[in-house]
């Protein structure tokens, strides 16, 4: 199997943050927060930036390409992109042309993870049927991948107008820029991205990791079946790093409870229990909560059984510090990058 690089990156959603009282800050200033560590991010050598699109009270992050255009201003080296783009709610081009702007703006470094969306606030904000969820999702891939051939573009659908020998910038210069497709369980998902030529991007959220390693095996035998060249695998997964163990723990686990509380009110799913917790932060679960050399070991366990070559860091809860954020961000740069490096170097 081809080897690509070994990429760490950290990946956010805007997660509201409190001020050292507990007070919730501002939209705005949670957003100033995000572009300064984003930029700590880039200073420490940590190799990806990513922003998911939310479009809640609690991450609000409904621009993640404009808030990416600050950092990419105030950095040199860290590749920035999404995490993910809810194409099914969007317009393929203008999602074209958000990136190939960043990526100008960048200088090359502009990525974009594009997905269907586990979050759907965006569907009724843009007036679109969620019966519709699949279709939407399976023609705007199609459309994004058109655009990602280069100008001129020909294209018809159902969703949106027709394209007509259509040219569309601005062009990326150096003619691409790299596509990943976000899955979080869904096996067509996966053969969607091989056939198009995309990078998978796993979203593991719950439950053991290594249950996601058929999709990274259907990924790759479906690669070959397309006749794509090898493409890389991802993991997006969440967690939080401090002094030790038990530090990272005691200050994740109340606002982990808390979020879950709320949203399981609206998906569906029951509350966690502090044991669920520990489980999930323990070596069979997917959160990645402790000190760097448990989240290190953790990363470099798994990415070899999911056949991946990257790892992005989804920090931050809604509760936790700017400062916290920051020391989390300081720690998983100069501390756990270095030591999964080194795990993974290591013969077996």
């Amino acid at each position: 199997m081809t080897r690509f690089p070994l990429t760490l990156g950290l990946d956010t959603f805007g997660d509201v943050t409190h001020d050292a009282e507990g007070r919730p800050l501002t939209h705005a200033q949670t957003i100033r927060n995000v572009v300064e560590q984003g930029v700590l991010a880039d200073e420490l050598g940590v190799d990806f930036f990513g922003i998911g699109e939310h479009h809640t009270a609690d991450w609000p992050m409904p621009a993640a390409d404009v808030v990416l255009g600050a950092i990419a201003a105030r950095t040199k080296r860290i590749r920035l992109g999404s995490a993910v783009t809810v194409l099914s709610s969007d317009d393929p081009v203008r999602v074209f042309q958000r990136y190939s702007t960043l990526d100008g703006i960048s200088g090359g470094r502009a990525e974009v993870v594009i997905g269907r969306g586990s979050s759907i606030e965006s569907f009724p904000l843009f007036g679109y049927d969620l019966a519709d969820y699949e279709d939407l999702f399976e023609e705007k891939v199609n459309l994004f991948a058109e655009l990602m051939k280069g100008s001129p573009i020909t294209w018809q659908g159902r969703t949106r107008p027709s394209l007509t020998n259509q040219d569309v910038v601005p062009y990326p210069e150096s003619g691409t820029f790299p596509v990943w497709i976000g899955v979080g369980g869904s096996p067509q998902s996966v053969v969607r991205a091989a056939h198009y030529g995309f990078s998978l991007m796993l979203a593991i959220i719950g439950g053991n990791p290594t249950r996601f390693r058929p999709f990274s095996q259907l990924f790759l035998q479906a690669l070959e079946k397309f006749g794509q060249d090898p493409r890389p695998i991802g993991v997006h997964g969440p967690g939080h790093v401090a002094a030790t163990d038990e530090k990272a723990r005691e200050e994740f686990w109340p606002y982990y409870l808390d979020i879950f509380t709320r949203i399981g009110k609206t998906r569906g799913f029951s509350t966690p229990t502090k044991e669920q917790f520990l489980h999930e932060a323990g070596p069979h679960g997917a959160l990645y909560v402790g000190s760097p050399e448990t989240v290190a070991q953790k990363i470099a366990k798994n990415l070899p059984v999911l056949s991946a070559n990257r790892f992005d860091l989804k920090y931050g809860m809604g509760g936790l510090s700017h400062e916290i954020l920051m020391t989390n961000i300081e720690l998983y740069g100069t501390k756990v990058i270095p030591r999964v490096r080194e795990l993974l170097a290591a013969p077996d």
